[in-house]
């Protein structure tokens, strides 16, 4: 009887693959996290040098801890059945956990660190714990106290961050978020347990797709939401109108660029593999670079729609030409790992922003945007005219089921 219990709480083979209601819901608190890591982003636009660099590893570190966040959470429910009343439960929790990151985060680094750090924790930790009371003894029961024994490991470096001078701060989080990863990375190994890599883990691989596919597209819409936020704040003139147009152009252009062939094929690709807990993983890792790219990408838009014939900076270089290249990097893992190749067209972007960057940082900022939304629409140009000479293809992973690492059975 307490194993059925247990069973009961996984997600049947038969269940549907699309994200639930309160999952879109979810999702919604880490609209308003994402925006203000955007914030905190734009927050160095005007900074240089050494002050520039600890702005944007502060605020990447930041934007790391939500995506940990984010990613367990979907990885829950697509192996869960999200349906259940403690799944609920649980989505609901982190819901307002992400939503207390999301208020915190524009000071998270000074003074309203110890919330933040309390609210990581509590997903981190009582989430997993909450899990495995919910198993009620079943085997894959073994997996949720893994990672609340590997967060508690790592939540004195929390702690002491948070409560300790401002100078500790950032490596002492950084090296507790490097546990934190390090953990999901060996499958949160255990004395005697050995480790429970996710490339073996029993997941709804469809559901992990089209969730990984809703982050972008959230993303995405942030993008847009920076675009009217900054247009709409500024008195109108004929360069600001160019610089919205074009802004909104190229966040069209990575949506299309996204979403040819290997984008569109994801849900098909985790949905056939026997075991898609390696390639699950390796596409969350790709989406938290596409995610980072379309929010840089996003203080570009800000930086130039402010001022399009403002006088050449070179830090605007590193988001309005760096959030593109960045996406178009995570693209062509992307196509390697669901097409089991390297985009051409890709590729070529991707040079010819990095040979154009140079030249870039002597022009005005509504240059360089027009540029690269050039560079992004001829890409856009090849993927269309080879999908006019050649079918879409059969998705041809390149990672494999395998998975190193003593994995027990059932977990």
């Amino acid at each position: 009887m307490v194993a059925g219990r247990g069973t009961d709480l996984l997600r049947p083979a038969t269940s549907s693959g699309r994200a639930t209601f309160l999952e879109l819901f979810f999702d919604l608190a880490f609209v308003a996290a994402l925006t203000r890591v955007s914030q905190r982003f734009a927050d160095v636009g005007d900074d240089t040098g050494w002050t520039l660099v600890t702005g944007l590893g502060r605020t990447l570190l930041l934007f790391l801890a939500l995506w940990l966040i984010w990613s367990h959470t979907i990885w829950i429910t697509s192996r869960y059945e999200p349906e259940r009343p403690v799944i609920q439960a649980v989505v609901v929790g982190t819901m307002f956990a992400a939503l207390v990151l999301a208020v915190t985060l524009p000071h998270a680094m000074e003074e309203r660190a110890l919330p933040f750090a309390v609210a990581y924790l509590m997903v981190m930790v009582v989430r997993p714990l909450v899990v495995a009371a919910a198993l009620h003894g079943h085997p894959r029961q073994r997996v949720p106290f893994r990672l609340a024994a590997w967060s508690a490991a790592s939540a004195p470096l929390w702690l002491v961050g948070a409560l300790g001078p401002d100078r500790l701060r950032p490596p002492l989080w950084a090296a507790a978020l490097a546990v934190d990863y390090l953990a999901w990375a060996l499958g949160w190994p255990l004395p005697r347990l050995g480790s429970a890599g996710v490339g073996r883990w029993r997941i709804a691989g469809e559901h992990l797709a089209e969730r990984h596919q809703q982050m972008f597209l959230i993303a995405l819409g942030e993008s847009i939401l920076v675009i009217g936020a900054v247009f709409g704040g500024v008195d109108y003139s004929a360069g600001r109108i160019a610089a919205f147009t074009v802004a909104f152009t190229t966040s069209v252009l990575l949506w299309r660029i996204y979403f040819h062939r290997a984008g569109r094929l994801l849900n098909e690709a985790l949905g056939r593999t026997g075991m898609p807990g390696r390639l699950g993983t390796a596409s969350e890792r790709t989406h938290g670079l596409l995610v980072l790219s379309v929010l840089v990408t996003a203080v570009g838009y800000h930086l130039v729609i402010d001022h399009p014939f403002g006088p050449p900076r070179p830090t605007w270089l590193l988001f309005v030409v760096g959030g593109p290249a960045l996406f178009l990097i995570a693209r062509v893992r992307l196509d390697y790992e669901i097409l089991g190749r390297v985009s051409r067209s890709r590729m070529i972007g991707l040079v010819v922003l990095l040979l154009v960057a140079t030249a870039l940082a002597r022009w005005a900022p509504m240059v360089g945007l027009s540029v690269v939304a050039g560079v992004l629409a001829l890409v856009a140009l090849l993927d269309a005219l080879r999908s006019r000479r050649r079918p879409l293809e059969d998705s041809v992973p390149r990672i494999g089921p395998e998975s190193s690492g003593d994995t027990r059975p059932g977990e």
